[in-house]
């Protein structure tokens, strides 16, 4: 038996659906397309609840700045004849304020970088043997050196002997971190160390180190 045969025997659609294991829906859809001549008929688009208060919502949001929370907005909102859910309310908000945010963010200024500016340091481990690396970003400059242990005392050593093999300190960043210093494994997370970064900020504002052979930092090549 159809379906069609089996709705206009039993008279509903759950009826049907009983008769034919199926679902009331799917009996709905079989018979509404049976009734348009075998076409699927065109979906009704449902309004939505919150289309009243659209305007409402992205006034407050755009005047806020993208900064109104739901909570103060949603008794405007019931004013103006909102009868949703509190959820569905929240909803919209976080939506028209995510929208907001993507056509007025304030933009991020990207990087310039030039050869010899900045100096990238790490330490690793492999099989009992710390290894204390440094590369000089943007060119093929690097120094590796073993140590026994990743103490503050040995990672001072290790750039002071690295600044020695570099004739100068990378003057980027003498207020902020002329370096990269980590202590620790990258696999187990970056800990700057503080002691580290003043002795660091420190050489780099000695005069006699900012004007060593900076402009031949971007060639030198150092396997060492």
């Amino acid at each position: 038996m159809t379906i069609i045969s089996a709705y206009q025997d039993a008279g509903t659609y759950r009826g049907a659906a009983a008769i034919c294991g199926t679902t009331p829906k799917t009996v709905k859809r079989v018979i509404q397309r049976a009734e348009a001549g075998g076409v699927r008929p065109e979906p009704k688009l449902r309004a939505r609840n919150y289309e009243v208060v659209l305007d409402l919502v992205a006034e407050r949001v755009k005047k806020s700045a993208g900064r109104i929370s739901a909570t103060r907005l949603l008794p405007p909102a019931r004013t103006d004849g909102y009868v949703g859910s509190d959820r569905n309310f929240r909803r919209l908000i976080a939506q028209a304020k995510k929208d907001w945010r993507v056509e007025h963010h304030r933009g991020r200024r990207p990087a310039i970088w030039s050869p010899g500016e900045h100096l990238v340091i790490d330490w690793g481990s492999r099989g009992g043997v710390h290894v204390f690396c440094a590369v000089l970003a943007w060119s093929r400059w690097r120094f590796v050196r073993f140590a026994a242990d990743e103490k503050s005392t040995t990672t001072l050593a290790m750039l002071g002997e690295c600044f020695a093999e570099l004739g100068g300190v990378p003057p980027a960043g003498s207020d902020h971190a002329p370096a990269t210093a980590t202590v620790g494994n990258r696999h187990h997370g970056h800990q700057t160390e503080p002691r580290v970064r003043h002795s660091i900020n420190y050489l780099a504002r000695q005069p006699d180190r900012r004007r060593a052979r900076k402009p031949a930092l971007a060639y030198p090549f150092n396997r060492s």
